[in-house]
């Protein structure tokens, strides 16, 4: 079976590798991939897929291939959102041209092992949260093990994420003169008092925490005391739990700064919050003894130290769920760069794609020829989430 998976995904690999050309020369950003969702939706019916478009979200979809016989469900995630300037430049095509390839590969098997194989097409990874409405909407609810591989500058077996809380911060004063401020109360004021508080919360923070944010709107001309400001954040830490005593620490400073200068706020949370990412250890190991199939053998282990965000985290609290790395270009290479994006159509990008989309299929043949270490997978997940 390990080798007609390596087969399919060879002979088909120009095919998925035309689907990242073709996001890349049309990336579209998250909630706008109306365009992308055609394009995988019928690549996946080609493949003898089942396929819903504005599956949940209105650029989201599923593609399901279901077997005669019972058997587990293993889900492969597609991101395919785009960044504003830059493209692809993070590699959410690759992403999705490796998910189907896997998907498509292991559907060959399940007649033989049973089971049932998903593409889910995940929309707006950037910040409009596709997994998390997906997540609330039951979508993981029944899955077995969920997998994706993300485009990187180093082959990893996966990592800690950063719980993130957006929150904005909408600050109401009093327009006067600027020769007679004494008329007015001060929104800017209110603002750069809070910003000064909130990041003197910096150094009395745990560790692998993260306070960052902007002053949106401070005031429209010089001489007119500003009647409004607004401010968007991002706190990040370990936990949400964690995260959310921060942000009533924040707005404690807010609350402070408004009584100081006369002004009224609103709080509002102004894009998806992201929960952290729950390891699955032993998904992680499977993906090494896949990788080594491929002949990725230098390959880092789960990076324990959490960094960035991601909706992945809201699947990881549902299922088990596997989020790797694969090797793209080289560590000169920045994230979010129109370089990564073009990474993902150089040789490199078509190599991860070849071996990723082998290795994620490796990994669910694994789970559906072996009930036991299905079971391992679970009982991890269980006593993780109950710590």
């Amino acid at each position: 079976m390990e080798e007609k998976i390596k087969k399919h995904v060879e002979e088909h690999l120009d095919h998925y590798m035309s689907l990242v050309q073709s996001m890349y020369e049309h990336p579209e950003l998250g909630n706008e991939e109306f365009q992308t969702m055609a394009l995988l939706c019928d690549a996946l019916n080609d493949l003898g897929f089942a396929t819903t478009s504005a599956y949940v979200c209105p650029t989201g979809f599923q593609g399901v291939y279901r077997s005669a016989k019972e058997g587990p469900v293993i889900a492969y995630l597609c991101e395919y959102d785009a960044l504003p300037e830059v493209g692809h430049g993070c590699g959410h095509n690759l992403i999705a041209a490796i998910s189907i390839a896997a998907g498509a590969a292991l559907k060959e098997m399940v007649e033989e092992t049973g089971g049932e194989v998903r593409v889910i097409g995940t929309p707006a990874e950037e910040n409009f949260g596709g997994k998390v409405t997906m997540a609330n909407n039951h979508v993981f609810d029944d899955v077995d093990v969920a997998m994706m591989i993300h485009p990187s500058t180093e082959d990893r077996l996966g990592g800690r994420t950063l719980a993130l809380n957006p929150l904005k911060f909408d600050f109401f004063g009093k327009n006067a003169h600027g020769c007679h401020p004494q008329n007015g109360r001060s929104a800017l004021d209110a603002a750069i008092m809070s910003y000064t508080g909130i990041s003197l919360l910096r150094q009395y923070t745990k560790a692998n925490t993260y306070i960052h944010g902007i002053i949106r709107n401070g005031g429209e001309a010089a001489n007119v005391i500003p009647a409004y400001a607004c401010m968007e954040y991002y706190f990040r830490g370990e936990t949400m739990a964690y995260v959310k005593e921060l942000c009533q620490r924040a707005e404690d400073c807010v609350k402070g700064a408004c009584a100081a200068s006369g002004c009224t706020y609103q709080m509002s949370v102004y894009e998806c919050p992201y929960e952290d990412n729950v390891v699955n250890y032993t998904l992680c190991d499977l993906l090494k003894e896949a990788y080594a199939e491929v002949g990725r053998n230098n390959v880092l282990p789960v990076d324990e130290i959490p960094a960035g965000s991601s909706d992945i985290g809201a699947v990881s609290y549902v299922c088990p769920t596997l989020h790797g790395y694969i090797k793209i270009a080289d560590a000169c290479v920045n994230g979010h760069s129109k370089e990564m994006a073009a990474a993902t159509i150089s040789p490199q990008g078509e190599s991860a794609l070849h071996d990723g989309g082998i290795a994620l299929a490796l990994v669910g043949l694994r789970l559906l020829q072996d009930p036991a270490l299905l079971a391992k997978v679970k009982e991890e997940q269980k006593q993780t989430l109950q710590k």
